[in-house]
């Protein structure tokens, strides 16, 4: 056994000293600074993962819009037929998507309503079964995200009243509102979508805006969104099918979100980093004690021929023990909680503390996923920084004069 590696061991057995004491505080600090930083980067990782997953579902992957000045597609089924002839493409909706006013009962609520197809509607938005009826968009109906619904306090089979946008914007005509019944609710997982979406038939839309053809948009769902090399070329496919049109992809209608949820799962990464980076302080003041302990030994150990170096290793060794012990038993920790988070939320709620309301975030359940490339980072980030607060207290140890030593 290397001597540096014997004499590190030697030290760190534990005694009723202070020395004792501050070394097991400062493997303690060290696991909590890597459990954290750990569970925090994987529960944000599983929230864009999630996000992206909700988005691809139920929002179309590519956009068409016109690019005229009226914003009216026309010949829009010759269209789908053209860009679902291209490899990749699954499906392909004509859609009018415009802002209503819906009302019950004095209750008023202002969602995105979707007109789409009947028969392209379970392809276009991928949302399960419905929570309460059906699916069916035949005749006046339209169906609600349950959010929308309990807002509005209104249920299957209930006469909602829809007020056409048109009505404000236009100044020559007058659209009266429209009673449609409400024939499902559907439940997509995320808030954003299940509070401020609707959707009815495609016939229904255009009576709503006084349209008698065209649509607003054409919705395109592809295979690989999430692979961007192969999403980009389909991409360029569908804009060489549709030269009169405008094209946008999913990341370019979502950039926002993603952009943000990667600069604060960065900014709480690097502000979480700080508690490690405490904690490796608490190694350095425990090595600053051991050498203040040890300066006789030191003394006798430069006066018997030991190098400075071998002496600066016995430290060096020691402090990143302490790290190998905390980082360690911080991976475990992290993992042990990461397998469990859900249970312990939901405990956590039976006490009246709600972590992780839908509400607030979105989603209906916590998300995680574990990178092997954040642990190597934390990881690597521990280590050096437990490196460089042994490196103090080994060179001051190492640079003790042998003869002042030994007289200490």
């Amino acid at each position: 056994m290397p001597f540096s590696l014997f004499l590190a061991q030697k030290y760190l057995k534990p005694k009723r000293s202070v020395t004792s004491v501050i070394t097991c505080v400062s493997v303690l600090g060290v696991l909590l600074g890597v459990a954290v930083v750990i569970i925090v980067r994987a529960v944000m990782t599983g929230f864009g993962d999630l996000w992206q997953e909700k988005i691809l579902d139920f929002k179309p992957h590519v956009t068409l819009q016109s690019a005229g000045s009226r914003h009216v597609i026309h010949g829009e089924e010759e269209l789908a037929k053209r860009i679902e002839a291209i490899p990749g493409v699954t499906s392909v909706s004509p859609a009018i998507d415009t802002p209503v006013m819906l009302e019950w009962r004095g209750r008023i609520a202002t969602p995105m309503v979707m007109g789409v197809d009947s028969d392209r509607m379970s392809d276009a938005y991928k949302i399960g079964k419905p929570v309460s009826g059906s699916y069916d968009l035949d005749g006046d109906s339209i169906v609600l995200g349950i959010d929308l619904a309990r807002s509005l306090g209104v249920w299957v089979g209930d006469d909602v009243t829809v007020y056409s946008p048109k009505t404000l914007a236009s100044r020559d005509e007058i659209f009266l509102p429209l009673k449609w019944r409400v024939t499902g609710i559907f439940s997509s997982g995320q808030r954003d979508y299940d509070a401020h979406f609707a959707i009815c038939s495609l016939p229904n839309a255009r009576d709503l805006m006084g349209m008698e053809e065209g649509v607003f948009a054409v919705h395109v769902k592809t295979a690989e969104p999430a692979n961007a090399p192969v999403f980009e070329a389909v991409c360029e496919k569908i804009a060489a099918a549709a030269p009169m049109c405008r094209v946008i992809s999913w990341r370019q209608a979502d950039r926002e979100i993603f952009n943000a949820l990667a600069v604060e799962k960065n900014m709480t990464a690097l502000l979480l980093m700080l508690i490690t980076v405490v904690a490796l302080f608490c190694v350095m003041n425990t090595l600053l004690v051991l050498t203040v302990q040890k300066t006789a030994e030191v003394g006798l150990l430069k006066a018997l021929g030991f190098t400075k170096l071998k002496i600066m290793g016995v430290f060096m060794v020691h402090g990143l023990m302490q790290v190998t012990a905390g980082t360690a038993l911080g991976l475990a920790a992290a993992y042990g909680v990461l397998m469990n988070l859900q249970n312990l939320v939901e405990k956590l709620a039976h006490f009246g503390v709600e972590v992780f309301p839908k509400a607030v975030y979105g989603l209906d359940a916590i998300p995680y996923r574990i990178v092997t490339a954040d642990v190597v980072w934390v990881v690597v980030i521990v280590y050096a920084f437990g490196l460089l607060a042994s490196l103090v207290p080994a060179f001051l140890a190492a640079s003790k004069n042998p003869v002042e030593a030994l007289k200490g």
